[in-house]
């Protein structure tokens, strides 16, 4: 078993769902896309830079889809959370039901766009 796999496995249940739930549409979306284990987080890599990372909050009840170059995208502005960050921003879950797929898609298009 990889170790992303661990890491996602080993999180109470609200959390795997929501990991799962992401990863299968990133990989939908997007199949060249690696999801490699760094920073002690799942992070996909586009063309072998860093491009969308997974981190559940247990502190704080969410995960956050933080997009490596999320300041230079246009559309969703009021679905991606900056808060105190100079690249990131994210898409931020608190439970699988509140994962609108179609904002969630729209900005895995645009941000692959910036990898051109």
């Amino acid at each position: 078993m990889k170790i992303t796999d661990e890491y996602i496995y080993r999180q109470p249940e609200k959390y795997q769902v929501i990991l799962l739930h992401l990863i299968s549409v990133f990989e939908q979306e997007i199949p060249e896309l690696k999801l490699l284990f760094k920073w002690g987080i799942p992070y996909f890599y586009y063309n072998k830079k860093p491009f969308c990372y997974l981190a559940p909050n247990h502190r704080k009840g969410f995960v956050d889809a933080g997009f490596s170059r999320g300041f230079q995208l246009k559309g969703n502005q009021e679905s991606l959370v900056g808060e105190k960050r100079n690249t990131v921003k994210s898409l931020r879950y608190y439970d699988l039901e509140t994962i609108d797929n179609a904002v969630l898609i729209e900005v895995i298009r645009e941000a692959v766009l910036l990898y051109a």
